[in-house]
C-alpha cells in the first residue's frame, strides 16, 4: 500500500501601498475562542476567579455607591411588608375604669374584669403575643400605621363572649427599634367577660411609668444570672406562660383525681377532705381569671353554681374558711362581676356569724355551717390571735357590698378589744387569746410566725383598705414594727443576714418560720403608702434572707422553719433541724418578691422567683398531674413527696409568680387593691369626703 499523496500549499499575501489592509474579523474572533478552549480547565478557573476578585474589590472601593444600593434594597424590603404583617403587632394594654353600664360589644379578645359596686380600677389580663420580625430601618420613609389593641391571652383571641376595650390613651409604640411616636386616641368602651359589663370612667389616667413605656419595645436586659442578655418582652412572655403551664398541670391533677374535693393527693391520685367544700377549686377561682384561663374558670364556675352548698352538717375553721372561701368568692366577684359569687359569699358569711357569739366577743375557732353553732377547739377554750384578727378584710368588704353592717361590726369589735389589751411588749402580741375572758394567754412568747403572723399584716392592710382613716390600726402597726426591731431582729455570724427571731420569756431564739417571709412585702407596702423609709430598708434586708433560705438548700427550696447561726465564724448561715426540713409549696417569699419588684423594679427579685419556680418544677411536680409538698429540702436525690397539694399553691403561690413576672403594673394595682392573707385581691375603699 502506498501512502496517500501529500499536498503542499503556499500562502501568498499581495498588498498595494494604496490599498486598505484586509481584516478578517470573524476569523480573529474564532481564533481567540480557539485559544481560550486550548487553555486547561484550571487556567480558565484561575482567570475567572481573578476577574471576580477585581470586580468585588472595585465595588467596595466606592462606598457611596454601595450605601446607595443598600438603601434602595432596604426601602424595597420595607415596602414589601404587607398590611397583615404590620397589623399583627399588639399594642400595650391599659386598664379600664368605671361602673357597670352599657351593652356588650360583639368582638372579643380576652378576659376583662370589673368591680361589683362603685368605681374602681379594673385590670385587664394579658399575655402579649409574639411580634413579627420587622427589618431595622433607621428612618423608614413610610406612612405611620395604627396598631390594634389585642387583649387577653393568645389562646383567647378567637372571639366569644369576651369583648375588647380600647381605652383613651397616649402611648408610645415602636416596631423593634424601628417605629416610634404612635398615638392611639379612641373612646373608652364597654368591656365584658361572660356578661359582666363596665364603661370606662372619664377620670384622667396617670402617666405611663418607665416600665410601661419600655413594654412597647422590650429593652435588652443584662443580668449576671443569665448566660446571655434577654429581651424583656420575650422574657416576660416565656415566664408568664411557664406559670400558666404550671397551673394547668396542677389543675389537670385536681380535675382528674380530686374534682369537687378539698385537696389533691397527686402521688396516690386521690383526694383529701378538710371541709368538704371544694377548697382548692374555690381558692383558685380568681387565679384562673387573672391568668386568663377561661375554659378552666368556666368549668369551676359551673361547679360552684350547681354543686357548692354550705347547708351541710360540717365543722369548718372560721379563719381558714374566711380567708380561702369567703375571700376567694368576694375577689372573684369583683374581678368577674358575676352575681353568683356574691350570693355564695353572702351565704357562707351569714353562716359564719355564730362564731362571734361568745362572752368576750372574741370568736370561737370552729363553726358548724349546717347547725349554726360554734365552739372552741376540743383541747382548749383559746383562739389563736392570728385567726381572730385576720378575718377583718373579708367581713368588712362583705358589709360594704351587702350594705349590712353586722359583719363589719363584729370584726371591728375584735380589733378594738385587742388594741386595748394589756400584755403586749412594744407592740408585739402573744399568740393566744381566751374566748371567755377576752384576755391574752401564754404570755411572754412573741413571734411573727405561726399563730401571730397575719395579725401584723392585717393591721396595715385594714388601714389601707379603709382609706387610711383608722388611726388605731396604724398606731398598732407602727408600734409593732418598732417592737420587731428592738426585740426580734438579729444578724447571722457568717454573712450578716438579717432575720426575725422569736422571744420566749425574754430569751431570744434564732428561729424563723417561712411564714415570716410575708414581712418584707408588708413593710414595702407600708413604705409605699407613706410610712417611714427605713421600713423599706428593712424589707430589702429581710427579702435577701428569705432568698438565702432557698438558695442555701440543696433543692433550692426553703424549709418550713430555719435556725440561724449567730457565731462569728465561717459556715452556713441557715441550719435546718430534721423535723423542719419539709416544704409545703408556701407562697410567702414569692409574695414578698412580687411586692419588692413592683416597688423597686429590681430584676434580681424576678430572677430569684424564677429560680424558685424551676425548683418547684424539678422536685415537686408529679408527672400525672399536680405538685406535691416534700419532706426533705436538703436531699435532692430523695426529697420525699408528702402526697398533698395545698389549695394555697394555686390560690397564692402561682398567682404571685404570675404577678411577679408580669410587666403590667396596672394588673391589680397596689394603689387600688389590697390582698388578703390568701392572696385574694379586694378593692381599696374610696377615701371619705373631708
Amino acid at each position: 500500500m502506498y501512502p496517500p499523496p501529500r499536498k503542499d500549499f503556499i500562502s501568498l499575501t499581495l498588498s498595494d501601498q494604496h490599498s486598505r489592509t484586509y481584516n478578517n474579523g470573524k476569523h480573529r474572533r474564532q481564533s481567540c475562542w480557539r485559544k481560550w478552549k486550548q487553555l486547561s480547565r484550571l487556567q480558565r478557573s484561575l482567570i475567572l476567579f481573578l476577574l471576580a476578585v477585581l470586580l468585588v474589590f472595585g465595588l467596595f472601593s466606592y462606598p457611596s455607591l454601595t450605601e446607595q444600593w443598600r438603601g434602595l434594597s432596604d426601602r424595597e424590603d420595607w415596602l414589601e411588608l404587607d398590611d397583615k404583617e404590620l397589623k399583627a403587632m399588639p399594642q400595650g394594654v391599659q386598664p379600664v375604669v368605671g361602673p357597670a353600664v352599657g351593652k356588650v360589644p360583639v368582638d372579643a379578645a380576652g378576659p376583662e374584669v370589673r368591680p361589683a359596686v362603685g368605681p374602681g380600677l379594673i385590670p385587664d389580663i394579658i399575655a402579649e403575643p409574639e411580634r413579627p420580625r420587622v427589618p431595622f430601618l433607621p428612618k423608614p420613609p413610610i406612612k405611620k400605621r395604627p396598631f390594634p389593641n389585642k387583649r387577653g391571652p393568645p389562646s383567647l383571641h378567637k372571639g366569644g363572649n369576651v369583648s375588647v376595650s380600647m381605652g383613651k390613651e397616649k402611648q408610645e409604640q415602636e416596631v423593634v427599634q424601628a417605629e416610634e411616636g404612635e398615638e392611639d386616641n379612641g373612646e373608652k368602651k364597654i368591656v365584658s367577660w361572660r356578661g359582666a359589663m363596665i364603661e370606662a370612667d372619664q377620670a384622667t389616667e396617670p402617666p405611663p411609668s418607665a416600665d410601661e413605656k419600655e413594654a412597647a419595645v422590650p429593652p435588652v436586659e443584662t443580668n449576671p444570672d443569665d448566660p446571655v442578655p434577654l429581651a424583656t418582652g420575650l422574657w416576660t412572655r416565656d415566664r408568664l406562660e411557664a406559670v400558666r403551664d404550671a397551673f394547668r398541670h396542677a389543675w389537670k391533677g385536681y380535675k382528674d383525681y380530686a374534682w369537687g374535693h378539698d385537696e389533691l393527693k397527686p402521688v396516690s391520685k386521690s383526694f383529701g377532705e378538710w371541709f368538704g367544700l371544694g377548697l382548692t377549686l374555690v381558692d383558685s377561682l380568681d387565679t384562673m381569671w387573672i391568668l386568663g384561663l377561661k375554659e378552666e374558670f368556666e368549668d369551676a364556675r359551673n361547679w360552684v353554681e350547681k354543686e357548692l352548698s354550705f347547708s351541710k352538717n360540717i365543722d369548718v375553721n372560721l379563719f381558714e374558711s374566711t380567708i380561702r372561701i369567703l375571700g376567694g368568692l368576694l375577689s372573684t366577684y369583683h374581678l368577674s362581676g358575676d352575681q353568683l359569687f356574691l350570693e355564695k359569699a353572702k351565704d357562707i358569711g351569714s353562716r359564719l356569724m355564730p362564731a362571734f357569739k361568745t362572752p368576750s366577743k372574741i370568736p370561737f375557732s370552729d363553726v358548724n355551717l349546717g347547725k349554726g353553732t360554734a365552739h372552741p377547739p376540743r383541747w382548749t377554750s383559746d383562739s389563736t390571735l392570728a385567726e381572730v384578727t385576720s378575718i377583718q378584710l373579708e367581713f368588712r368588704e362583705l358589709s360594704r357590698l351587702t350594705q349590712d353592717p353586722q359583719y363589719q361590726e363584729v370584726v371591728n369589735e375584735v380589733m378594738k378589744l385587742v388594741h386595748k389589751l394589756p400584755g403586749k411588749q412594744d407592740g408585739l402580741v402573744p399568740m393566744f387569746i381566751n374566748t371567755n375572758s377576752g384576755q391574752f394567754t401564754h404570755k411572754g412568747v412573741f413571734t411573727l410566725g405561726a399563730r401571730a403572723d397575719s395579725y401584723y399584716e392585717y393591721l396595715l392592710k385594714q388601714w389601707i383598705q379603709g382609706g387610711k382613716t383608722e388611726d388605731d390600726l396604724l398606731e398598732d402597726y407602727l408600734q409593732a414594727v418598732e417592737g420587731v426591731k428592738k426585740h426580734l431582729l438579729r444578724q447571722t455570724g457568717p454573712s450578716r443576714l438579717t432575720f426575725v427571731g422569736e422571744l420566749s420569756h425574754n430569751r431570744f431564739v434564732p428561729k424563723m418560720d417561712h411564714l415570716v417571709c410575708f414581712l418584707p412585702g408588708t413593710l414595702a407596702l407600708g413604705a409605699h403608702n407613706g410610712l417611714p423609709g427605713d421600713h423599706m430598708d428593712l424589707a430589702v434586708q429581710l427579702i435577701e434572707t428569705c432568698h438565702q433560705m432557698y438558695a442555701q438548700m440543696e433543692t433550692g427550696l426553703s424549709p418550713e422553719i430555719a435556725h440561724f447561726n449567730l457565731q462569728p465564724h465561717d459556715g452556713r448561715d441557715v441550719d435546718v433541724k430534721t423535723a423542719d426540713r419539709h416544704n409545703l409549696l408556701r407562697p410567702e417569699t414569692v409574695e414578698s418578691l412580687f411586692y419588692m419588684y413592683r416597688f423597686t423594679k429590681d430584676t434580681k427579685y424576678r430572677n430569684w422567683g424564677w429560680d424558685i419556680l424551676e425548683s418547684f418544677n424539678k422536685y415537686t411536680k408529679v408527672s400525672s398531674g399536680g405538685y406535691t409538698s416534700i419532706n426533705n429540702v436538703r436531699d435532692p436525690a430523695n426529697p420525699g413527696p408528702r402526697d398533698k397539694m395545698e389549695s394555697f399553691f394555686l390560690g397564692e403561690t402561682l398567682k404571685y409568680f404570675y404577678l411577679l413576672f408580669s410587666d403590667d403594673t396596672e394588673l391589680l394595682s397596689l394603689d387600688k387593691y389590697v390582698f388578703n392573707t390568701e392572696a385574694h385581691p379586694l378593692p381599696i375603699w374610696p377615701s371619705p369626703p373631708k
